[in-house]
């Protein structure tokens, strides 16, 4: 027999497993209907493949595994889908999360299938059987098994977890009994996959009977080419944990951040290798999984073959437990399990546990007291942390201690709650915190993600930029070379810029001649054309109001229609009058607002047709030609601004001399 071990603390709570273990295993009726979550694992929840109305089998795949760590979901019966919708989920904080509901029709009809031949079955079809099977850890972790199956080191050991140290729960115990035989063949089946490792299995000596019925079903195999061996351990809690089993059969420690697989070790529970053994051997999917029904409020209590999907009511209703005594409705057990608020919740595929609890069978749920620093819980911790320091951090919110003294290394057993004399639910602050941890790590990366993005853009549009400056440069270059090699070859011909610019100054040349000295500028107050217009503008506007206001009045049948309508006819002769002043003074000055105008208007076009050549000039293939235009358009738009600034100062000067008369 191997050598055994121990790890750092542990208790010894009362068992309670007499309840449940002595009676066989029941196969529970077929429900009415069926409740299946999308997310009945660890990872990405499935996706649903069928339609409301539709009509599935039994065994039938309905939600398809997305991702590498997810889990195929089947229909557990034939029926009818009748609604895929948002339901409550066995869950701490009573979530919700979508869900395929499906109407049973008594019939069972199963799809086609068929077992497998593990002989004939390479190590990938092997994985791909167990893949498709949606076989999950059923020790209540719920991790895809396909996953744990594929490690990235040599395995030289398998670990079996047998030990179910959780009070109440007898679920394992009963599955050695009754089916050792397909256990041993599923630890075959893991073997094959990882190039026949040694095989520990680890059993708490509370399970006679089991060990008897594992020992005979290995002793009928004659298993003389595999090294499966039965390891007998001490009754301890939480001697079921990974992490503490490994220890007590192997004396290693997993690494704080690291998996068994670093040590050559995979671990997998009893159950579910029964599940593997199901699904290669028979082609059964996981549709169904045993579960203990327990508690001093269960009239029948025991070990109850149930469907996945199956309410958790119609699980009580089956097992008759008394509603009114039940105190406390736990999915688990004791230590580990999570208070139900609701039993209308379906039975998923680590459901191992309903403990229907009367009253004073479990401890009360009472205001807990403020830490004496006893140190109880620290001497309990499995994990070897120091939960009463993790319990200061997080009531004050400080995560990052907290994940500085391990806080993800808790296995969340209870141990420390179950000793603590000031009855502090310790592992519901460290559950907490580690949903903040999570919390904040992803909106973390989301913030990391978002700058890295925003550098890159910011980083590409500079490159761009630098870019396009080059390829503008060079475009020059090439085009001042071009235009020196065509005067190099005809010396003689024309320079169409210097042309261009020779032709703008003559042209200001001979406007500076024909216009006279600038006229100074006259103030508002000694400009009455500047007075006149802005009289008929102010009048205008005025008059525009009032005449909204008394349509207004008009349509709603005010009081005020008739004051209104008197200003407006007065401010309409003030109107007239103010624009008849301002023609008459135009027409005495000989001025033309019109002219004035379309001035303006031909300088704003020239400026922007310049504008619009200097901004393609960067994209020109011919950036010669574009910029002999640029020179161009340059020229008729100075042309245009003289000709606009001319007749300004015509009009200044005629209102000067006007003045002066």
């Amino acid at each position: 027999m191997s050598k055994l071990w121990t790890f750092h603390g542990g208790v010894y709570p009362p068992e309670n497993k007499h309840q449940s273990s002595d009676s066989v295993i029941v196969h529970m009726p077929l429900p009415k209907q069926l409740v299946l979550p999308m997310s009945q694992h660890i990872g990405t929840p499935a996706k649903a493949i069928v339609a409301v109305g539709e009509r599935v089998l039994k065994g039938q795949l309905i939600a398809a595994a997305q991702g590498f760590i997810s889990a195929n979901i089947h229909a557990p019966s034939s029926g009818t889908v009748s609604a895929i919708e948002e339901r409550t989920l066995p869950h701490p904080s009573a979530l919700v999360g979508q869900c395929i509901i499906i109407d049973t029709d008594g019939q069972e009809q199963w799809i086609e299938h068929t077992g497998l031949d593990p002989a004939q079955l390479t190590n990938s079809e092997l994985l791909d059987a167990i893949q498709k099977a949606g076989i999950t850890g059923l020790g209540g972790a719920g991790f895809p098994s396909s996953v744990k199956l594929q490690p990235k080191a040599d395995i030289s050991t398998l670990i079996i977890n047998a030990a179910e140290c959780e009070p109440y729960i007898t679920a394992d115990d009963r599955l050695m009994r009754e089916y050792a035989q397909q256990i041993v063949a599923g630890i075959e089946l893991v073997q094959q996959l990882l190039g026949e490792p040694k095989c520990l299995i680890g059993i708490e000596d509370n399970k006679p009977a089991a060990i008897a019925s594992l020992s005979q079903a290995l002793e009928q195999r004659k298993l003389k080419h595999t090294h499966i061996e039965i390891c007998v351990i001490p009754t301890k809690y939480p001697s079921g944990g990974e992490k503490q089993l490994i220890e007590i059969l192997t004396g290693q420690q997993v690494p704080h951040g690291g998996i068994p697989a670093e040590l050559g070790l995979v671990c997998q529970n009893i159950g579910t290798v029964k599940a593997i053994a199901d699904a290669v051997l028979l082609g059964q999917p996981l549709i169904s999984r045993i579960t203990t029904v327990t508690g001093k409020a269960a009239t029948q209590a025991g070990n109850y073959q149930v469907l996945i999907g199956t309410q958790i009511s119609d699980l009580l209703d089956f097992a008759k437990v008394d509603l009114a005594k039940t105190s406390r409705l736990v999915m688990g057990g004791p230590m580990m399990g999570f208070t139900l608020l609701d039993s209308q919740v379906p039975v998923v595929k680590s459901t191992n546990c309903i403990l229907a609890a009367a009253e004073l069978e479990l401890a009360p749920v009472a205001d807990h007291h403020a830490c004496i620093r006893c140190g109880l819980c620290e001497l309990a911790c499995p994990a070897e942390l120091l939960p009463q320091q993790l319990f200061w951090f997080t009531k004050a919110e400080e995560f990052d201690k907290a994940q500085n003294h391990n806080l993800s290394d808790c296995i969340e057993c209870g141990a420390c709650a179950w000793v603590c004399p000031s009855q502090i639910p310790l592992v519901q602050y460290y559950r907490y915190a580690k949903g903040r941890v999570r919390v904040l790590q992803a909106e973390t990366q989301l913030a990391e993600h978002a700058r890295s993005r925003f550098e890159t853009r910011e980083q590409r549009l500079i490159d761009e930029k630098l870019a396009k400056e080059k390829k503008r440069k060079a475009r020059a270059t090439a085009a001042t070379a071009a235009q020196a090699a065509k005067r190099a070859a005809n010396p003689d011909a024309e320079d169409p810029i210097a042309a261009a610019l020779a032709r703008v100054n003559k042209q200001k040349q001979a406007t500076s001649l024909s216009t006279t000295a600038p006229v100074a500028p006259v103030t508002t107050e000694e400009d009455p054309y500047k007075a006149l217009k802005t009289a008929a503008a102010i009048t205008r506007t005025k008059l525009k109001k009032t005449s909204k206001a008394l349509a207004d009045a008009q349509a709603s049948q005010h009081e005020q229609v008739d004051s209104l309508q008197a200003s407006v006819d007065a401010l309409t002769l003030k109107a007239n009058k103010a624009q008849a002043e301002l023609k008459a003074y135009e027409d005495k000055l000989g001025l033309d607002p019109e002219q004035e105008k379309q001035l303006q208007l031909v300088a704003v076009k020239t400026n922007a047709a310049v504008r619009k050549l200097e901004k393609s000039l960067a994209t020109a293939a011919d950036a010669a030609a574009v910029e002999a235009e640029i020179v161009t358009a340059k020229a008729l738009h100075s042309s245009a601004a003289q000709a606009l600034e001319n007749y300004q100062n015509q009009s200044a000067a005629k209102q000067q001399e006007t003045q002066e008369s």
